[in-house]
């Protein structure tokens, strides 16, 4: 998805084939607003979401000196410390002359799109009724500025698809981006300001908030296990939410890992019960390639991978690479299941001078993940990236009313 800094809902749109420019900010949103403050009296002022309130500390720098400059209060106003809505106001202002940086692309899927996902999740939400809560409390022309604040350090992700729902709600709610997806946040950090219907706000906050959970909480166990890999490098499996596969491969790219298959469609990968089913690992392996080249175009790229779990199965495998009269030309890649790490060192020396990949799997922890990696395999594949999530914190918080 593309995304931008600051920038209406109604810009945004979950697919690749659209092409995504920045709304004009309303200028009568700064106007009623613009010239109050509220001066600092307590120490408590002196907190980091102050700081960065008052301009002194604004990641806005990130991505314009202009940017920069419209959010930082006048030299005569530095003890003073703007008002949630007019920081808002000041970023949204900054959004026609901001560059952009490119966020971290969806993965794709022949028959999956994040608009249909989110469509989901938001009818579950109100079915065919609606908000009654918003809808029997606050005034249908109400609007509000909200910030999101993180409440625990982490990776953030899920930005596209926040502004995907915001524009589901309501394609007039402006949203301004402080930090971007894939980038740390720090608990109590606020990183996106919105602004627009408060009944709209409210309707997209807890889906909003359920995926950027998620998602950031993906990214951020993806980071740290992608940098206790190397050399190696991190996937995740098909362990995934029903319905979000491509929600969760896409938070793995976000904090640095990479993609395994998507589904059962794009990678042939024999198991032991294709292989015990198929009388044997030659048998397994020969029908699997007769049926890939008889299938012709619709199958052009599909590989396949081999699991092993024992030497003996490795050898097997090598045995069979190095057969002139078997064709392995779609043999891309040998799984090295729950071995010891002895034997995951044997076979992927043995596997690695045949030229085919490896990938170590099961029992790979943060504990574990470093000593995997120094084996010499090629890939280290996680179900816990995404089956055993825990979501990082955030909250969303409506600071006034216009």
């Amino acid at each position: 998805l593309p995304s931008r800094a600051c920038m209406s809902s109604s810009s945004v749109r979950a697919s690749s084939d659209v092409d995504v420019a920045a709304r004009p900010p309303r200028s009568s949103f700064a106007s009623r607003r613009q010239r109050r403050r509220r001066v600092v009296a307590s120490s408590s002022s002196k907190s980091s979401n102050s700081l960065l309130l008052s301009g002194k500390k604004t990641t806005a720098m990130r991505f314009s000196g202009r940017a920069a400059a419209l959010a930082t209060p006048d030299d005569d106003d530095d003890d003073d410390v703007l008002l949630p809505y007019e920081k808002c106001s000041r970023l949204l202002l900054s959004t026609a002359s901001s560059p952009t940086r490119g966020g971290v692309a969806m993965p794709r899927h022949p028959t999956q799109n994040v608009r249909d996902v989110v469509a989901i999740a938001l009818e579950e939400d109100v079915a065919d009724v609606g908000d009654v809560s918003s809808l029997s409390t606050i005034p249908e022309d109400a609007r509000a500025t909200a910030t999101l604040l993180a409440k625990a350090d982490g990776i953030l992700a899920g930005e596209s698809v926040a502004n995907e729902v915001l524009s589901m709600v309501d394609g007039d709610i402006e949203a301004c981006w402080l930090k971007r997806d894939g980038d740390d946040i720090e608990k109590g950090e606020i990183f996106c300001y919105m602004r627009g219907s408060a009944r709209g706000i409210l309707r997209a906050e807890r889906v909003v908030l359920n995926f950027m959970q998620r998602m950031s909480g993906i990214a951020t166990l993806t980071k740290k296990m992608s940098e206790r890999a190397k050399p190696a490098r991190i996937l995740e499996t098909r362990k995934t939410a029903p319905g979000l596969r491509v929600i969760d491969k896409w938070a793995v790219l976000i904090g640095g890992g990479e993609n395994h298959r998507m589904g059962l469609f794009d990678m042939v990968m024999i198991k032991d019960n294709h292989v015990a089913a198929a009388r044997g690992i030659k048998n397994a392996l020969e029908s699997s390639t007769k049926f890939l080249i008889e299938g012709g175009e619709k199958y052009t790229g599909v590989m396949i991978e081999l699991e092993t779990r024992m030497m003996e199965e490795v050898k097997e495998v090598c045995g069979l690479l190095e057969d002139a009269d078997t064709d392995t030309s779609r043999v891309q890649r040998v799984m090295l299941d729950n071995m010891s790490m002895e034997d995951m060192r044997e076979a992927a020396g043995m596997l690695n001078r045949l030229g085919v990949e490896t990938e170590a799997s099961g029992n790979v922890t943060l504990d574990t993940i470093g000593g995997i990696g120094a084996t010499g395999v090629t890939f280290i594949s996680s179900g816990q990236l995404t089956h055993s999530v825990v979501a990082l914190d955030i909250s969303l918080n409506i600071e006034n009313n216009e």
